[in-house]
């Protein structure tokens, strides 16, 4: 870093902010380390709380984060995704992020009871379940549990399903799937998905749970986990007509 911290009209603590920022935003990796108060204080020449002003505004703006112990890190930036019906993939690929993908579970056997219910199957009826830890930018966003009717798409699991598994039923089967009706809540995450996901037991996660369907049929039934620190809905509410 090779910027001057001046006296002048503007704060040094803004000045150092800025500096900071450029490095969290264009210079460093997510989870890269900002160098310590020790280090910004000699290079910069400013005092203590200037360095600690500057640092805490930017972990309040989530830009950078502490960790206890270990220093001051580059944040990851949450995904912010709008209310509608995509793939994964398609859109992160959409927001300018790099989707990756891993394949936890692919397997054929009898759904859990709420789901043969969801996709209107017959007692003892196999499906198709797949499971996928999925990264956005090589960081983990979410967890997918997804249970797919198995007569509608014959030989899927043959397929790779580390990519966009819409796109396989749409390209493959000529049955895109068109709609959905989801739930979204906010709980604390589970031991085992908050190992997948990197974060704490307990922490907050936003939960999904979708039915998709093609055409009338219901062929998917989803639950999936996101950490509520990497992903953001957005959504826009528009007034209803009053009734005259």
């Amino acid at each position: 870093m090779t910027s001057r911290i001046t006296e002048g009209a503007e704060p040094k603590h803004q000045q150092l902010r800025r500096i900071l920022l450029d490095l969290a935003t264009a210079r460093l990796a997510p989870g890269a380390a900002i160098p310590s108060e020790r280090q910004l204080i000699a290079e910069y020449g400013v005092s203590r709380i200037t360095v600690r002003e500057a640092l805490g505004q930017l972990v309040n703006e989530g830009y950078l984060e502490r960790v206890r112990g270990k220093g001051t890190f580059v944040a990851h930036r949450p995904v912010q995704s709008t209310l509608h019906l995509a793939s994964f993939t398609e859109e992160m690929r959409a927001m300018g992020h790099v989707p990756t993908t891993v394949v936890l579970v692919r397997e054929e056997r009898v759904p859990p009871s709420d789901t043969v219910a969801a996709l209107r199957l017959d007692a003892e009826v196999s499906a198709f379940h797949v499971k996928r830890l999925r990264m956005a930018d090589g960081a983990p966003v979410s967890i997918d549990d997804a249970w797919l009717v198995a007569d509608a798409f014959p030989g899927l699991l043959d397929h790779d399903l580390s990519g966009s598994v819409y796109s396989i039923i749409a390209n493959e089967y000529g049955t895109p799937i068109d709609r959905a009706q989801q739930t979204v809540a906010a709980n604390p995450a589970a031991d085992d998905v908050a190992t997948l996901l990197g974060t704490k037991t307990g922490a907050p996660v936003l939960e999904f749970d979708r039915v998709s369907y093609a055409g009338e049929r219901p062929v998917e039934h989803t639950r999936s986990w996101y950490r509520s620190d990497r992903y953001r809905v957005q959504m826009e509410v528009t007034a209803t007509p009053a009734v005259a």
